[in-house]
């Protein structure tokens, strides 16, 4: 019997070293290229992805994880005797995931009377991307291992994805105008006078909150940002694609301002590289500002 199981989707970003450690299930998310579909965080890693992706010349589509597998997760978990499992999804704004989940939830219910009494199913909407949400499922794992009940870590997962927030920076303009997240315009524009636009994911959205003029000073600005917003002496972590340099970079300059290092690396996988493009670097962070929500 298994007291409890924690899995999240793909788009959590989580590193592989850190799901083996922790036991923690990943669920895929297809990716469509052409006439071509992937599944994401498992036959797909995302330096595979990047390659495809700079090879294309339409934009990626990413899919919705259907009832169909929500369904079988949940009769596969009750089977082995899980008494909790805690799934967290990808922001409910962005992929029709989490409501898949929730509805397939009061279904397995209905269909298997007993069902509710065996096994608790604990659903979470990340209302953000990869180690906005990521992280938080990482922390219950510790946590979790580490004999804090149950009931404690739920809250403590809610209390951290009503507080994380992600600054990224794009290098290039090229992929968010092929999505629409930037007007055609502005890409020709920015990238003409080397703009660099700093995003912000924040409360299940995406937005454009800073620049910088040129490579150089993205990461001093992501940093300066950072700072001004963290909740002093908490952790942080890194989010990046495909530029390793970006990464040092970033960690340099963000150790060298907080006085300590970050606490993991986020590879950002389709989810994310669809509309930022695979060359992104950033920081996930617990912001002062705290979101009021009722919990799941």
């Amino acid at each position: 019997m298994l007291r409890y199981r924690i899995y999240a989707d793909a788009a959590a970003d989580i590193p592989a070293d850190v799901q083996k450690r922790y036991n923690i299930g990943i669920l895929p998310i297809a990716v469509t290229m052409g006439e071509q579909t992937y599944q994401s965080g498992t036959e797909l890693d995302n330096d595979e992805f990047y390659r495809l992706m700079e090879a294309y010349s339409g934009i990626p589509v990413t899919s919705q994880i259907t009832p169909f597998t929500f369904e079988e997760l949940y009769a596969r978990e009750l089977k082995e005797g899980t008494k909790h499992l805690i799934v967290l999804l990808i922001n409910s704004e962005g992929s029709a995931t989490y409501n898949n989940a929730v509805n397939t939830r009061e279904r397995f219910y209905a269909d298997n009377p007993n069902a509710a009494e065996q096994m608790q199913i604990h659903l979470f909407d990340g209302a953000s991307y990869s180690g906005g949400y990521g992280y938080a499922a990482i922390l219950a794992a510790q946590k979790l291992e580490m004999g804090v009940s149950v009931e404690e870590v739920l809250g403590m997962i809610q209390d951290q994805l009503d507080t994380q927030r992600i600054y990224f920076g794009l290098y290039t303009l090229k992929y968010a105008g092929k999505s629409g997240r930037i007007p055609g315009a502005a890409v020709f524009v920015g990238e003409a006078l080397g703009i660099k636009p700093i995003m912000q994911v924040w409360d299940h959205q995406i937005s454009t909150v800073g620049k910088a003029r040129g490579d150089k000073k993205l990461v001093k600005e992501i940093a300066k940002m950072v700072v001004n917003d963290i909740e002093p002496r908490t952790p942080y972590s890194l989010v990046y694609g495909s530029d390793a340099m970006a990464l040092e970079e970033i960690r340099e300059e963000m150790t060298k301002k907080l006085g300590y290092p970050p606490v993991y690396d986020f590879q950002v996988g389709a989810a994310v590289a669809i509309n930022a493009g695979p060359r992104v670097v950033g920081v996930v962070f617990e912001t002062k500002a705290k979101l009021l929500k009722k919990g799941k």
